[in-house]
Formats: C-alpha cells, sequence, structure tokens
C-alpha cells in the first residue's frame, strides 16, 4: 500500500503526528509512506527510516506573499506526484485538505466535519472519522490512521513507543556536563502567553543543582536567555541550533523543561524525561503524558477552539511544584 501523510505544520504538531508510523510499519510492513510538509519543518522528518520519502510544499509563503501564482505553482507539484492508494490529512484544516485532495489517490481520509475547527475541510475527502476536537491529539492522530488504515493500535504500544527522531548531526556540545544532571529550558513560544517568565525559569536554576542550558531560536529567545542567565549566572547559553542538531542535544538531555512548544514536545519523541508548562493551551490535549513526561496546567479553564492568547495564567505555576517534580524525574541520577 501506498500512504501519503499530510502534515504540514507546525513542529509540535508534526512531532505529535510521526509517532503513528513505526506503529503503521509494523502493523503494515509491506507499505510505503510518504510525507506532505511545509519546506520549513522538513528537517524535523529527515532520517527517519519510516518514510520512504518527504514531498514539501510552500503554502504558507505563497499565502504571505499573496501570491495566487506561486499558491498555483504548488498545487501544480502537488498534481504530479505519484499516485497514492490512500492520502491521509492529519492536519485538519481547509489547506491541508486542498492538499490532500489535489494529491493524487484512489481515496482521501480525514476528519469529519463534527471533529474540526475548520469543519468546511471535511468535504475535499472521501472518507471521514469522526473523534472530538477536544481529544487528546495524539488519541485524534492515531484514530484516525487506526481507522484509515484498519489497524488497531493500543495505549500500551504508544507508551512503549521506540523514539522516532533521527539526527545525521555529529555535533557534541561543549555545554553538557559528565558531572551534573543536563537540563535544558525552553524559554521561547509560538505566542507570549504560552511563555513561562524568565524570572521563574532562573528561580529553577537556583533551587537545583544542575547544569542547566537555555535553547533559543530566535533574536527575542536569545534576549529571554540573557535575562535567565543574567539572574542565575551559572545558566548556560547554548549556541544557536539547527532542528536536526536539535534533536541530538535534547536527547542528550536528562530533563527538559518548557511550554507548550515544539522543542520541549521533542523530548517526548525522544523518550526523554520531560515537564511540559500550560497555561492558554490545554495540557490534556496537547501531549502524552507517560511516568517520565509530565504536565503543570494552571487552573484556567481552556477552550480548545478558541484559545484566549490573553490568558498569561501559566506565570500560576509554582516554581515548587517544577523543582519537586524535577527532584523526582532525577531521582536516581548521579
Amino acid at each position: 500500500m501506498r500512504i501519503a501523510i499530510v502534515k504540514l505544520s507546525a513542529l509540535g504538531d508534526i512531532i505529535h503526528a510521526m509517532v503513528a508510523l513505526q506503529f503503521i510499519k509494523r502493523h503494515l510492513p509491506d507499505s510505503s509512506i510518504d510525507w506532505i510538509v511545509e519546506e520549513g519543518f522538513k528537517d524535523i522528518l529527515i532520517n527517519n527510516p519510516d518514510i520512504d520519502n518527504i514531498h514539501t510544499v510552500n503554502i504558507k509563503q505563497a499565502k504571505h506573499k499573496k501570491s495566487f501564482k506561486l499558491l498555483f505553482s504548488e498545487f501544480k507539484k502537488l498534481r504530479k506526484l505519484p499516485r497514492y492508494d490512500l492520502v491521509i490529512d492529519l492536519q485538519g484544516l481547509i489547506k491541508s485538505a486542498l492538499v490532500s485532495r489535489i494529491t493524487p489517490s484512489d481515496k482521501t481520509f480525514g476528519f469529519d466535519k463534527n471533529s474540526l475547527r475548520e469543519s468546511f475541510a471535511a468535504w475535499f475527502y472521501t472518507d471521514t472519522y469522526n473523534i472530538d476536537y477536544d481529544e487528546n491529539i495524539i488519541m485524534r492522530n492515531i484514530g484516525l490512521i487506526s481507522s484509515a488504515l484498519d489497524i488497531t493500535i493500543s495505549h500500551d504500544e504508544i507508551l512503549n513507543k521506540k523514539l522516532f527522531l533521527f539526527s545525521n548531526s555529529k555535533i557534541l556540545p561543549s555545554v553538557i556536563s559528565d558531572n551534573k544532571p543536563n537540563i535544558a529550558l525552553i524559554p521561547g513560544a509560538s505566542f507570549k502567553s504560552k511563555i513561562y517568565p524568565v524570572e521563574q525559569y532562573a528561580q529553577i536554576a537556583q533551587e537545583l543543582d544542575a547544569n542547566f542550558i537555555v535553547l533559543w531560536g530566535n533574536e527575542s529567545e536569545k534576549n529571554m536567555a540573557q535575562q535567565i542567565q543574567k539572574i542565575a549566572p551559572a545558566v548556560q547559553i547554548a549556541d544557536k541550533l539547527t532542528l536536526d542538531e536539535l534533536k541530538v542535544f535534547i536527547e542528550k538531555m536528562d530533563l527538559v523543561i518548557g511550554g507548550d512548544t515544539g522543542p520541549t514536545h521533542m523530548a517526548w519523541a525522544l523518550n526523554v524525561p520531560s515537564i511540559t508548562l500550560f497555561g492558554s493551551t490545554p495540557g490534556y490535549r496537547n501531549t502524552y503524558t507517560t511516568n517520565i513526561n509530565h504536565i503543570l496546567e494552571s487552573e484556567s479553564k481552556v477552550n480548545p477552539y478558541k484559545i484566549d492568547k490573553n490568558d498569561f495564567s501559566i506565570k500560576t505555576i509554582k516554581v515548587s511544584d517544577i523543582v519537586k517534580i524535577t527532584k523526582e524525574l532525577l531521582k536516581d541520577k548521579p
């Protein structure tokens, strides 16, 4: 069976979809799987042995430039792809549904109109699957794929998943310690209400005997890293990393602490302990908890259909709670 998966963006969402690859290959070992993704996110997918081909589009760029010519060119590129037995849209947006429909296939499978925020997307699929929109995102992805491929993926399989991010990078970061637990702090996020205050990150570092390293991806995040270091001078700041290098870095950590953002979710993908902090976004929906991957949520009542970007309740999460979980997760570390 030739399968194409459509998940265009963003980093964390792609990670939450990628976990299904190993289960598809386990249940359908002779299948081939291609992935259609926005150009800027392809590096999170590279080197995964369960992906046969990665096809990129630049729909986001076409939208930004308001260029119908570029958009038409991207759609034309999709029409030239080989014919698939099945295209599965794990994004569930109108743009991804269009991509799925244009890609040559016998069937296009996606969420039904009652399972989507952009319900019109369902009209582009030949077959649909129903699951509550506010259900855990990993379970939504697994449910859709299980239905589309007529396979069963169990909770135990997800809990016992193999790591599924791979890199060719040979980076050996000099900031990593051989004597203390290495803890990565991820201060950045896609919007401000997902960001935990720098003063509280610094306080975490001051209360624990560990090697803290702040990761950043743009100038704003670098500035946050410098603010943390100014308060807690022992904290180190990593060099700017490519996506491929970031995989290696996260895998070498003993713990990752951050908000609801891609680099924090990478820890779950790499079977690295993590604490993910949630305020304006729903923790119960946006990650998969395990005995090493924990979440801490504010007391906000979050509506996943309409995220309140003015909800800064993440700052009410207590440093003492983060420190307590950190000590539990690192109790076996020297």
